[in-house]
């Protein structure tokens, strides 16, 4: 679909305004055209939410976007793409999140939330425990990389400033199951 039959069909699914959520695989990506799509429904009363990795620069997102922000642990095998900068266009009204398979990369996600201050800087900070990419049929914590009581006992433990996050789709639909 081209921008324009998005946006129309957005508008025919939402006429009067109401949320749109732009996600990916990485959206910023189509900087060029997805900004100015963005700024077009914020223009007309839409909410805007942006799901990204953080790769790159969220500099030109316009500021009623709610950014939801994935910083990438260690065991992605990705830890080093998130792009520092983009902590400086974080607000109150945006999220960070972190999908997390192990220890490490809990310690990772927790000190990053420290030493960034995400607390005071962002509305939520999330932990996610990830599931196995092969994860299929039964709709519970079974695929998950890290159990979610685990993970739960550890930000106890140490007080963090985040809150647990359960990626309910995975939940709900067949965890295989790709667009929900």
């Amino acid at each position: 679909m081209t921008v324009d039959q998005v946006a129309d069909e957005v508008r025919r699914l939402s006429p009067d305004g109401g949320l749109v959520e732009i996600t990916g695989g990485e959206p910023m990506l189509q900087e060029r055209e997805v900004v100015p799509f963005m700024d077009q429904f914020l223009q007309v009363g839409y909410r805007v939410l942006l799901e990204t990795s953080g790769e790159r620069p969220l500099a030109r997102v316009p500021a009623a976007v709610v950014k939801i922000v994935d910083v990438k642990c260690p065991d992605s095998g990705e830890a080093d793409t998130f792009c520092c900068d983009n902590l400086e266009t974080l607000t109150q009204q945006d999220e960070i999140k972190f999908v997390i398979s192990s220890r490490k990369d809990y310690e990772f996600a927790r000190d990053f939330t420290v030493q960034h201050g995400l607390a005071e800087r962002v509305n939520a900070v999330l932990f996610s425990p990830a599931f196995r990419k092969d994860a299929t049929g039964a709709r519970d914590s079974s695929h998950c990389l890290l159990n979610p009581q685990q993970l739960a006992e550890w930000m106890l433990a140490d007080s963090v400033p985040a809150r647990l996050s359960l990626q309910l789709h995975k939940f709900i639909w067949d965890p295989a199951v790709k667009g929900v």
